[in-house]
């Protein structure tokens, strides 16, 4: 598959009588956004739309997803696939990107593992949409409305408000056109054969109950491990519908922008062949452990691969997920490298897996998600701020009186993002 991505450079946000780019400015119809947003659906009570921009004194909390705007150009399909644009594969043709805009959904807690974003402050440095043109849609549900119903509503929200946003792109000349291409498997293996062939593990949060992930609009607990074009994931064929811990969660924008595949990209044809990518889930029972992990590891085995890297979503049970692929993976003969993140206590010296493996000897760390932080009171709090002793990473006495917060980092929306999309890492001395 071929893909072309024609990136939008936005430096900035602003409302305006009409939706549309303008010399790198992004002006927004706000009564026609939300008229967008809300669609035919009766659950929402309250829908608003605010604007934050980097530097600005303004906290968003808390934070479901994180969504970047973009529109099909050219080629089949359309944006998120199963949920805006019908079930056609994606990853080939040509999307425009307004890239540094981004759709950010909040308002009432939907699960406990939500987080914050701060456009200025010590909190700004930990996440990469302090540095986003943020559109912050406020989604508030009707009374009763279920948590998997009230996750839904916001995760719908979100996704056609950056659908709208992205139609803005449609005739505009991007600032940069980057190609991407993965060939059928036999061609590409032929194409480099004196290079090492390497396909990425891609573990995707589907634990349910509020943890789940959608692959073409099915939750990815309902998948058995199977083999993608890396750029059908550069094209929004994975969306984040979870609510798991802010610092390792990955954000719809993050499975669009994922960091292991543009760099395995940055390296294909030179250092390796970059084959493929293996999707699989993180399940709850053993039995569905072992079945998925087999079946990634004899996917590997089947495209011939010398390497792959493993990347992991949350912690705690899935650790358990990593470990498994990381083993079955290396008991083929095939090198492997996984991506994590660490629960090594605040002082850092607890175990930081939950599982482990003399396997497992190649490791990029994203930092500890329980290292402390405190944030400053905020002038401007767009969202609900009293969740904040609640939500994972904060705890009893979190909020303080004067709005400042202490607590883990892991309160963070992406402090330690699992796909290396944020700042922190660690290395052996």
């Amino acid at each position: 598959m071929r893909l072309e991505l024609g990136y939008i450079n936005i430096k900035d946000v602003q409302f305006g009588n009409a939706t549309k780019v303008d010399k790198g400015v992004l002006y927004i119809n706000k009564e026609e956004l939300l008229k967008t947003v809300a669609g035919d659906d009766s659950r929402y009570a309250k829908l608003d739309v605010e604007l934050a921009k980097p530097g600005e004194e303004i906290r968003i909390t808390p934070v479901k997803d994180v969504i970047e705007p973009r529109v099909k150009v050219e080629g089949p399909g359309g944006v998120f696939p199963g949920f805006i644009s019908k079930v056609d594969t994606v990853g080939s043709g040509r999307t425009h990107v307004l890239r540094g805009a981004a759709v950010v959904t909040t308002g009432k807690i939907v699960g406990f593992q939500e987080g914050l974003i701060d456009m200025t402050g010590p909190g700004a440095e930990f996440t990469p949409f302090s540095k986003t043109c943020n559109v912050v849609v406020v989604c508030e549900p009707v009374e009763g409305l279920e948590p998997h119903q009230h996750e839904e509503i916001v995760r719908m929200a979100g996704l056609r408000a950056a659908a709208y946003l992205g139609e803005a792109a449609k005739e505009v000349s991007p600032d940069e056109v980057k190609v991407y291409e993965t060939k059928p498997l036999l061609e590409q293996v032929q194409e480099y054969e004196s290079l090492p062939k390497v396909a990425y593990v891609y573990m995707l949060q589907s634990q349910g109950l509020l943890h789940d992930t959608y692959v073409y609009g099915v939750d990815a607990k309902q998948i058995i491990p199977t083999i993608i074009y890396p750029t059908e994931v550069m094209d929004g064929a994975i969306v984040s519908g979870n609510c798991v811990s802010a610092c390792d969660k990955n954000t719809t924008y993050h499975h669009l922008n994922s960091p292991i595949i543009h760099d395995l990209y940055e390296k294909h044809g030179k250092e390796i062949n970059f084959v493929g990518v293996i999707i699989t889930n993180e399940n709850v029972y053993l039995a569905d452990k072992e079945r998925s992990s087999n079946m990634s590891a004899k996917l590997a085995a089947m495209m011939g691969v010398d390497g792959v890297i493993i990347s992991e979503e949350g912690f705690g049970n899935p650790d358990t997920d990593l470990i498994m692929n990381c083993k079955k993976i290396e008991a083929e003969g095939i090198k492997t490298v996984i991506v994590t993140d660490e629960y090594a206590g605040r002082d850092g010296a607890s175990q930081s897996l939950a599982d482990a493996d003399p396997k497992a000897d190649a490791v990029v760390t994203a930092g500890n998600a329980n290292e402390i932080i405190k944030l400053p009171p905020i002038k401007k709090v767009i969202g609900h701020l009293d969740y904040v002793d609640v939500i994972a990473g904060g705890f009893s006495g979190s909020l303080k009186e004067d709005g400042s917060i202490e607590a883990e980092i892991q309160i963070i929306t992406g402090s330690t993002n699992e796909l290396g999309f944020s700042k922190l890492s660690a290395t052996n001395l």
